[in-house]
């Protein structure tokens, strides 16, 4: 048994009561209390069991059973909590699951009814129609749920316009500590929804006029200042920030407002953050929607990951803020951010309106938290004094003397956060793997400074764990009593999150990562990245839930099988969570053939998109196959891996019976026979084998008339070959078009993508060595290696050096592969007119790996009309064929590639992935197409017109 059970036992009276009363909702699995063990903090405690309620009966129940057991509740929203506010020793409760819908919206009075587990980005979709929103919108917009919001006192960068959730709440269904619903709201009698509280607001009047509620961002401790009887007898207002310590919100009336119909930035250059914060109180006169700082080295961290196309055009500067300013019109909103940048003493502007670089600058501040996560020089940074504020009039003093003391401590972090609030958020590269020494002088010295300003150790994560240790720095005696006192009021027996604000935990106890074991890359994946230490690389995961959020409307394909159970265990956060579990072994076993990791990965579809969208660039794909690789080495693997996984020998095997095997697959009885052999789901085709592959075909080894055109290797890859030589043809008579000297690759040239993705790495490195010793001599010769199946041009772009570090060769073909658009874009060749209407599915590992930018602009230059299925397919290679995966694949298929066809049934459709042709086919009987047919028909059709290319 765990350390966290030891001294927090669980009662089998306790589990069986409560499993008595609400059956399945509760989960006390060693994956399940390991999942919910932390949340996007330092800190890890195990609880005892997680509920998922569907009401508020159930929260009622399962309080009233905890309360008569002695415990400890703690509530959870989207579990992106940085100071350690949602997690506790004994019940989670996690609403996000079913708990997630707005009741209500009333356009008339601005108001909505939430339950407390809906997802801000879902509420403001509800009352766009209506031309409102809400108006606080924290980076973690698309998985923060009001619950949390609520819990925290959540600000965002548009607080600054619309204040702080306290000040958009309108009254709250509320469940106390004494197990009492009361509703929670505000005016003439308010106070005596908590018995006793009156007389608590008479006798502190003094206190809470004089040291709380200073200044806008004063989060940390409670808002007590909303109880004076000048600001209403605000309880529902005073209850916001309570961080769960004094009971647990059920339902909530919030306060929308009008949305602003054109904003524009203007993006202002600095020196350092510093100059640009002593700027901020020469800018907050004007009309403000939002001012935010941004540390240059933030964005260097994107252009880093994605290059220059990721960052829009900025302005000269080592720091930046953003101003957004609003207008009745766009160009009304471009005038209003031109003058403000005539107003600012800035050395540098820019101005953007409405549109996709204001966009893009926008998902950068938004990622700040996972971006952060690393410093300048690549050490991991952690939260902690993530997220301090003062009044912004001392911001600039206070940034200096920050930077002074991690100077004098020897730590680094990189600055962002609501500068036009005063709030700062910086994570910092304490050396937490050896223990929370450091950590603790830092704070208690960052603290005090922070007072010195008159600012508050939180200005919108609450204090947590990180912080409530610390209040004394900020609070007096008296303050800090009149909130024990206000929490005993409505928490007597402090069973309400207990160790948070109130009688607080020591700030370096419970702390995760000291408690990880360290292991270092073998024989697998080099983790280069991480200098070959998959503990460190495993951490990269923060917690910051991106991949809980449904982003296919803005364009990410994270996490496809997250967004078809909505189980927190089949999010690239759960699986990260399941891995780490295993490096402190207590509550999962120390291994990685521990069940409970495998269950969280079962359902990962290696699609590589966590990669890309994530900020913290953690590759799930990689942490699957390496967890295969260690458990199966050496010993009996599942069937799929044998059939599946070496499909590129199979087929090679089955060309001579192709149509004998075309035969059988087309009986249903010898159909499901040979799925079953194959470690398949029975409701799966077999793949129609061609009369001849590619190789028989014995196409000419070079081709193309002109001299002194690009010289070209074409790599047909196994399945290109060996089901789809069509394909290849197209692409061979593409590239003569294009006028390039193409030479075809011998056979054998294989990625071992079906070896990687099962974890069969040994075998994957002696294919990819073969397939050096063929494809590098040609590269050497000064020829690009073109491929044609994206998921196997990815492999050799991203895993070829991952898994063979120590040949230079890997390097040197990774850099000369190319896709057909990247290759054709590359060489300006004009395309054909094709004026098509298109549905789009790029393959995961292409839009992951390469981007697909070169494929659509390609497009664009043939006169298509293109709509893009943004998403998964669900098949991702073995993926969807393996026995236990089809519901599941069927689902993400059904949710994106097909529903889109459904809607557009005029559009023909794009899909270069052998993989993704294969689901649309399967489950929809719907043909497809690679690029390089729809070019080659194009071609085909100008040369018949005479209009061909030059």
């Amino acid at each position: 048994m765990d350390a966290s059970l030891t001294d927090h036992p669980t009662t089998d009276a306790f589990l069986d009561t409560l499993r008595g009363r609400l059956g399945e909702l509760v989960d006390d699995s060693s994956l399940t209390r390991g999942l919910y063990a932390t949340d996007a903090s330092n800190y890890r405690i195990v609880p005892q069991a997680v509920l998922t309620p569907r009401s508020k009966d159930d929260v009622i129940i399962a309080v009233g059973v905890a309360r008569a057991h002695g415990v400890p509740v703690t509530v959870r929203g989207g579990g992106t909590s940085c100071a350690g506010n949602a997690v506790g020793h004994g019940l989670v409760i996690d609403f996000s699951r079913h708990m997630n819908r707005v009741l209500s919206v009333d356009a008339d009075s601005s108001t909505a009814v939430v339950q407390p587990g809906t997802v801000l980005s879902t509420l403001q979709v509800a009352v766009l129609p209506h031309g409102l929103r809400f108006g606080p919108d924290p980076s973690t917009a698309s998985r923060c749920t009001i619950g949390g919001m609520i819990g925290n006192n959540a600000c965002g960068p548009h607080g600054l316009a619309y204040g702080r959730t306290a000040d958009n709440v309108v009254s709250m269904t509320w469940l106390t500590g004494r197990g009492e619903v009361i509703t929670a709201g505000s005016g003439q009698g308010a106070l005596t929804a908590v018995p006793g509280l009156d007389s608590f607001v008479t006798e502190n009047l003094a206190v809470l006029r004089t040291e709380f509620g200073r200044f806008g961002r004063q989060i940390s401790g409670y808002s007590l200042e909303h109880l004076l009887p000048e600001n209403g007898h605000h309880l529902a207002a005073a209850l916001t920030g309570t961080e769960g310590s004094c009971g647990i919100l059920l339902e909530a009336t919030v306060r929308l407002v009008p949305r602003a119909p054109a904003p524009a930035l203007a993006v202002l250059g600095y020196d350092d953050m510093a100059a640009a914060a002593d700027d901020v109180p020469n800018l907050l006169p004007f009309d403000l929607l939002a001012l935010e700082g941004l540390d240059a080295q933030l964005v260097d961290v994107v252009r880093r990951a994605h290059g220059d196309a990721g960052v829009p055009a900025l302005p000269e500067g080592g720091g930046w803020l953003i101003a957004e300013v609003g207008g009745a019109t766009s160009d009304e909103a471009v005038q209003a951010a031109r003058r403000l940048v005539a107003a600012s003493g800035s050395a540098d502007a820019v101005v953007l309106p409405a549109g996709p670089e204001a966009t893009r600058l926008w998902q950068i501040r938004a990622d700040g938290a996972g971006l952060a996560g690393r410093t300048a020089d690549g050490k991991q940074a952690w939260p902690g004094w993530e997220d301090s504020a003062v009044p912004p009039e001392r911001l600039g003093d206070y940034l200096r003397g920050l930077e002074a003391l991690m100077g004098e401590e020897n730590v680094s972090g990189l600055a962002y956060g609501h500068f036009g609030d005063g709030c700062v958020h910086v994570r910092i590269d304490f050396p937490l793997d050896a223990g929370g020494t450091l950590m603790r002088r830092f704070l208690e010295r960052a603290a005090a400074l922070a007072a010195e300003h008159g600012g508050s150790l939180s200005g919108e994560h609450g204090d947590g764990r990180a912080r409530s240790e610390l209040l004394p720095a900020m609070y007096s005696p008296e303050a800090l009593r009149a909130m024990e006192a206000f929490k005993a009021l409505l928490d007597p027996d402090d069973i309400m999150n207990p160790g948070v604000v109130v009688r607080p935990a020591p700030l370096d106890a419970d702390l995760r990562r000291p408690q990880a074991r360290r292991v270092r890359a073998t024989d697998g994946f080099a983790f280069a990245h991480d200098a070959g230490d998959i503990t460190d690389a495993l951490h990269r995961c923060v917690g910051v839930g991106k991949c809980r959020a449904d982003l296919r409307e803005q364009g990410g394909f994270m996490c496809p099988s997250y967004t078809a159970t909505r189980d927190e265990k089949d999010s690239t956060r759960g699986r990260a969570r399941a891995l780490q579990e295993m490096l402190n072994g207590t509550v999962v076993a120390p291994s990685w053939s521990s069940p409970e990791v495998h269950d969280a990965l079962d359902l990962c579809l290696s699609c590589k998109a966590c990669a890309n969208d994530c900020p913290t660039g953690i590759d799930m794909a990689t942490f699957k196959s390496e967890t295969l690789h260690q458990t199966y080495k050496g010993r009996l693997r599942p069937l799929s891996h044998y059939t599946l996984g070496r499909l590129p020998q199979w087929l090679r095997l089955a060309a001579p019976l192709a149509p004998l095997l075309n035969l059988a697959g087309r009986i249903p009885v010898l159909r499901r026979l040979m799925t079953a052999m194959m470690g398949a789901d029975s409701r799966r085709s077999l793949p129609t084998l061609p009369r001849k592959p590619f190789r028989w075909s014995k196409p000419p080894r070079t081709a193309g008339e002109r001299t002194g055109g690009p010289r070209v290797l074409l790599w047909v890859d196994s399945f290109s070959d060996a089901i789809a030589p069509d394909i290849p043809y197209d692409a061979l008579e593409v590239l003569v078009a294009a006028g390039c000297d193409v030479e075809v690759a011998g056979p054998g040239a294989c990625c071992g993508l079906t070896l990687v993705s099962t974890g069969q790495l040994t075998a994957a490195k002696a294919q990819l060595r073969r397939t050096l010793d063929l494809l590098v001599p040609h590269v050497r010769e000064g020829r690009t290696v073109v491929g044609i199946e994206p998921s196997c041009i990815a492999t050799l772009r991203s895993d070829l050096v991952e898994l063979l570090p120590g040949d230079p060769r890997a390097t040197e073909l990774s850099r000369a592969v190319r896709t057909v658009a990247e290759f054709l874009t590359s060489i300006g060749w004009t395309p054909p007119q094709a004026a098509e209407k298109l549905l789009v599915q790029p393959h995961c590992h292409h839009y992951s790996v390469m981007g697909y930018g070169p494929d659509r602009a390609l497009l664009e230059a043939m006169g298509c009309d293109v709509e893009t299925s943004v998403g998964c397919c669900g098949l991702a290679g073995n993926f969807g064929m393996e026995k236990g995966h089809y519901e599941v694949s069927e689902k993400i298929a059904r949710d994106g590639i097909l529903a889109k066809a459904s809607e557009s049934p005029d559009r023909r459709i794009l899909a270069d992935g052998f993989s993704c042709r294969t689901q649309v086919r399967d489950l929809a009987d719907l043909d497809s197409r690679h690029l390089v047919q729809v070019i080659a028909e194009a071609l085909r059709r100008s040369t018949a017109t005479g209009d061909a290319p030059l």
